[in-house]
């Protein structure tokens, strides 16, 4: 039986990972599930799975799902904030880790996991945003295993066809990587009618169910923009080796050039669980529970470039992994508190960007060697974001 943490267990891709491996109970056990406030979920998902342990961030959610797990006579050991999420990341019972944690609060057990050697079902784009160096280079050291879950890098994992990644794309005879995107909810909407857009509007994604805050990274293409930095660490490229193409069908999931002519695509329903069953089975295959893809009912395949006036966070994320160093933590940083502020109706839609760039311009970055950096430039641009929304909200 193979051992498996959820980290983001509530969310839409912990969700998923259950429901894939509740087809395979004979081959997985959960040993740990955690999430930030949501009791009940977490509660129901500890009944039916038996985890030896679960986990809260928020410390007075795991005081009510201490008490209503002893109430439902659920004998699973429940922890609490950063310490326990970094204990469940590294336990021994634990072989397999899905990072499902959305932003910065994945990246400490993203890097605890690789640091013990698990095999890491990084579902977390920010930790390699955040720290690519510092992930990858423990990975390396500690002989873990780094399967990517975002549908497409899990798709140019697929299209290299077991090439060693970290060798660099030159070596494997690839010109570039495609990384495609559904370009969102305001695709065609005109430029002019971006600011009254409102929070529900930018979380109804046309192909995807995702929780609020990818949909509008997804509505502003950040989500993209954050996948070029993630594909640079990931595949040990450049940003200038990856072409962002607008796919508005998302049925290819990304493509590999290679350097004879041949592209080769990952195409499959839009459905989390294709990558979740590749990312846990790997190198074997495994059922999804997925739909075949019909193509007689697609029809077509459109693409096209993006447009970086109606998407400037694509600009934005290319600029911060050119600049390197701590960039692109600010970047992801800034964008964090513009969304979180944009949900709550204090800043428009197109005030996410202005807020990120303007971080960007006045945020000092250093050199990404050591957590320490990273997390005090993380927590300068934070501050500096609040500053911006509230001048906006003035």
């Amino acid at each position: 039986m193979i051992g498996i943490t959820i980290l983001g267990a509530t969310g839409s891709i912990g969700i998923n990972t259950l429901d894939v491996i509740s087809r395979h109970r004979d081959r997985f056990k959960v040993v740990a599930l955690a999430a930030h406030r949501n009791v009940e979920c977490l509660a129901d998902q500890c009944a039916a799975w038996t985890p030896r342990y679960a986990v809260m961030a928020d410390p007075d959610s795991a005081v009510r799902l201490r008490a209503t797990l002893k109430q439902r006579g659920v004998g699973t050991e429940v922890l609490a904030g950063p310490e326990g999420l970094r204990e469940v990341a590294g336990c021994d019972e634990a072989d397999y880790v899905m990072a499902a944690i959305v932003g910065a609060a994945g990246l400490l057990p993203t890097l605890t996991a690789a640091r013990a050697g698990k095999r890491v079902l990084l579902a977390n784009k920010e930790s390699l945003v955040m720290a690519g160096r510092l992930v990858m280079d423990a990975a390396r050291e500690h002989a873990a295993v780094l399967l990517p879950v975002d549908s497409e890098h899990n798709a140019i994992f697929q299209c290299l066809a077991g090439h060693p990644a970290g060798d660099g794309l030159e070596k494997c005879g690839i010109n570039r990587i495609l990384l495609t995107a559904s370009g969102g909810p305001f695709r065609n909407t005109p430029l002019e009618e971006l600011h009254a857009v409102t929070p529900d509007q930018a979380c109804a994604h046309p192909n995807w169910d995702m929780g609020r805050k990818i949909s509008v990274d997804s509505a502003t293409m950040m989500n993209k923009g954050l996948e070029i930095i993630e594909a640079c660490w990931l595949f040990n490229t450049t940003p200038d080796r990856v072409q962002v193409v607008l796919h508005p069908q998302s049925v290819i999931h990304s493509m590999v050039e290679y350097r004879d002519g041949s592209v080769l695509a990952q195409l499959g329903n839009p459905d989390m669980r294709t990558p979740i069953a590749h990312a846990l089975a790997w190198p074997e295959r495994m059922d999804a529970g997925v739909e075949s893809l019909n193509l007689f009912d697609i029809a077509r395949l459109d693409f096209e470039p993006p447009d970086t006036r109606r998407f400037p966070c694509l600009r934005l994320a290319r600029e911060a992994m050119q600049a390197g160093g701590t960039a692109t933590a600010i970047l992801n940083a800034a964008n964090e508190v513009a969304v979180a502020e944009f949900l709550d109706g204090r800043i428009r839609f197109t005030s996410i960007a202005e807020v990120v760039e303007e971080t960007l311009a006045q945020t000092p970055s250093h050199d990404a060697s050591t957590l320490d950096v990273i997390l005090a430039d993380d927590a300068a641009a934070r501050q500096f974001a609040q500053a911006a929304v509230r001048e906006l909200a003035a």
